[in-house]
């Protein structure tokens, strides 16, 4: 049975490598599914929305997202715990939100489920009260790595350390994909100082799902190198401890999974150099980024 689970996760990673194209097919990508969900968030401005999204079958588990929406009237009639339909559009690499229609019915479930669904949410938003600052020193800790290694952070005293934090049911591109796909790309741009003074630190937010062996099948997609690029899990304590430290909240609850986005860079003496939220970032900053690391004094 785990060997079926597995290949599953690796046909839908695949898949979703193909979107992003890192394969080449010559086909036209674009892949149109179904949605349906809460409204947890409205940006008319941004041309945005955060949607607790129920399950795509076949496509991606229920999760909260934040979604493009090109066409700005559609989120007019829009309002935080509005249940909505739509359409997610994926092409070459991004994913927007398109024919967004307010879901109508009536259901004596409908506000407490809303309700709960919008306090997780909130809860998520506020992130962990004790985040590290730049410049401080981070406390050391103990993962199992794909390979079914312990790992410690001290271990790579002396090294720069990137970090950042997916799970591998996550499959729009903009999102876990494209922090996996921006450590590929690091890890050719400085394959001769991976392992000599540069490590990277791949941590799953699912720890439950996310054990060593789909880890495993999860790295080999994106050719990760397994001493230099480590795919890290544990027990759900122990993630969250690390997530902890560097300000990422992640909430499973209810069939839905809230997360933040952070990339957090370590220097040569274990103190965090930077600590970036989101993904608006280029590949390219976070390898300047890096190398301004790498060249500081050991």
């Amino acid at each position: 049975m785990r060997v079926s689970s597995n290949a599953g996760c690796v046909r839908r990673w695949v898949q979703t490598l193909v979107l992003l194209g890192l394969y080449s097919t010559g086909i036209d990508a674009q892949q149109r599914y179904s949605a349906s969900g809460l409204v947890l968030k409205v940006d008319p401005s941004g041309r945005t929305m955060v949607v607790s999204m129920r399950e795509i079958p076949g496509f991606m588990e229920a999760m909260v997202m934040t979604l493009a929406v090109p066409d700005a009237q559609s989120l007019a009639p829009l309002t935080r715990g509005t249940m909505i339909d739509f359409r997610v559009v994926v092409n070459k690499g991004v994913s927007h939100a398109e024919d967004v229609r307010v879901h109508r019915y009536d259901s004596a479930e409908r506000e407490p489920a809303s309700a709960s669904r919008l306090k997780v949410f909130d809860e998520a938003m506020r992130g962990p009260k004790h985040a590290l600052m730049v410049g401080q020193a981070v406390p050391d800790f103990v993962l199992i790595d794909q390979q079914k290694r312990s790992t410690r952070l001290r271990q790579f005293a002396g090294k720069v350390v990137a970090v950042n934090f997916v799970y591998t049911r996550c499959v729009l591109p903009e999102y876990c994909l494209r922090s996996s796909n921006t450590f590929g790309a690091l890890q050719k741009q400085f394959q001769n100082r991976l392992g000599k003074d540069l490590i990277l630190l791949t941590v799953t937010l699912d720890p439950v799902h996310d054990q060593p062996e789909i880890l495993r099948d999860y790295a080999k997609a994106w050719k990760a190198d397994p001493e230099n690029w480590r795919f890290l899990t544990g027990a759900a304590a122990d993630v969250q401890r690390v997530g902890d430290l560097f300000g990422v909240t992640f909430v499973p609850a209810e069939g839905l999974f809230v997360h933040s986005q952070r990339t957090a860079i370590l220097d040569r003496d274990g103190k965090l150099a930077a600590n970036l939220e989101g993904n608006e970032f280029t590949t390219r900053q976070l390898a300047d980024l890096l190398q301004t690391t790498l060249a500081s004094a050991k």
